[in-house]
């Protein structure tokens, strides 16, 4: 059986860094230590993303000022170009990948410039064509999230994607919840496998949920990739702080994610190399159950099973039932045709 690469774990930083370059440094010193496979962030112009009348989401208006427009809150969050080089640079110093999701058509040139070599779409570009096209062209590797999309959206955003020329093999989608933090009873996390199912393609899971135990899960259920929300601190102001993992709570993550990867093992059924040792220990033989004299019919009253396994195995039974000693055995001796 081929040997699967390592789940590919996403700490999505995202907004978390509240637009200061030092709190996202520290956000990818936490990914790194945590042992994630990349740190991930936003690219956006506030004004090309949202307009002046957009309303918040209902989450936002609780974790933010909820006098203040999207818009007013999205410019406090954004990282410059400037900004977005220094924390590339910065991933590279620390030797581990920095991905961004783009949300619109410059600052997906930006990150092209870059030379990244995955490029992650947010649930709510899926039904954008021309930034699909765009993104499709460059023939990288995608993550596409699928969070608030039927499985018609989510056919529809592949062929504009491969149309444009991105193969479907170089594609992830992930099951994903929009709702910050998701609802236990709305993950549905059995829709991953709908996916992988549907579209017969590599598939992972983004995470908005309190705690560790869905990404745990969705790594046992075969996901590829992995996503989740992080912060420095949960009570820092902010949209996204409270749906996130402190780093501590990462580094548990990581680490459950990788022994549940390690644990799933090839799939082949045989006594691993621990167990052998274990097998005569664990098991029984045929052994007198009394004083048996030589020429004595064996039957179930004079026979009976116990540990070790050395012996005539008991699946010998029916075998032995009926046959002749062919000398004494004393109480528990192993039983020999």
């Amino acid at each position: 059986m081929k040997k699967q690469p390592p789940i590919f774990i996403i700490a999505e930083a995202g907004v978390n860094h509240n637009g200061d370059i030092r709190i996202a440094k520290k956000l990818i010193d936490g990914a790194k230590l945590a042992g994630a496979s990349a740190v991930k962030f936003q690219s956006f112009n506030a004004k090309k993303l949202a307009s002046a009348s957009a309303p918040k989401a209902k989450y936002q208006t609780k974790t933010t000022n909820a006098g203040e427009s999207q818009l007013k809150m999205l410019q406090k969050l954004e990282l410059s170009p400037k900004n977005q080089k220094l924390l590339f640079d910065y991933c590279k110093k620390k030797k581990i990948m920095f991905l961004s999701s783009p949300f619109d058509e410059e600052s997906i040139e930006f990150l092209h410039q870059l030379n990244l070599s995955i490029f992650k779409i947010p649930s709510g570009e899926i039904t954008n064509l021309p930034y699909l096209e765009k993104i499709g062209s460059l023939k990288k590797k995608i993550i596409l999230s699928t969070g608030m999309s039927t499985l018609k959206e989510i056919q529809n955003a592949l062929k504009i994607l491969i149309k444009a020329g991105t193969p479907k093999k170089n594609i992830t989608l992930l099951h994903c919840t929009t709702e910050y933090p998701t609802p236990m009873a709305e993950v549905n996390l059995k829709a991953m496998l709908t996916l992988k199912k549907q579209f017969n393609i590599q598939i992972g899971y983004s995470d908005h949920t309190k705690g560790i135990e869905i990404p745990i899960a969705a790594a046992a259920l075969g996901a590829s990739v992995i996503e989740k929300h992080f912060t420095l601190d949960k009570n820092l102001e902010g949209p996204d702080h409270k749906a996130s993992l402190e780093p501590t709570e990462l580094l548990s993550m990581v680490k459950a994610i990788r022994n549940i990867e390690v644990a799933l093992g090839n799939g082949i059924k045989k006594p691993s190399p621990s167990e052998i040792k274990n097998i005569q220990i664990a098991r029984k033989s045929i052994v007198a159950k009394t004083k048996i004299k030589k020429g004595d019919l064996f039957t179930e009253k004079n026979l009976t099973t116990k540990r070790p396994g050395n012996g005539l195995s008991p699946m010998q039974w029916n075998r032995v039932i009926g046959q002749k000693a062919k000398k004494n055995f004393l109480e528990d001796e192993m039983i020999k045709l």
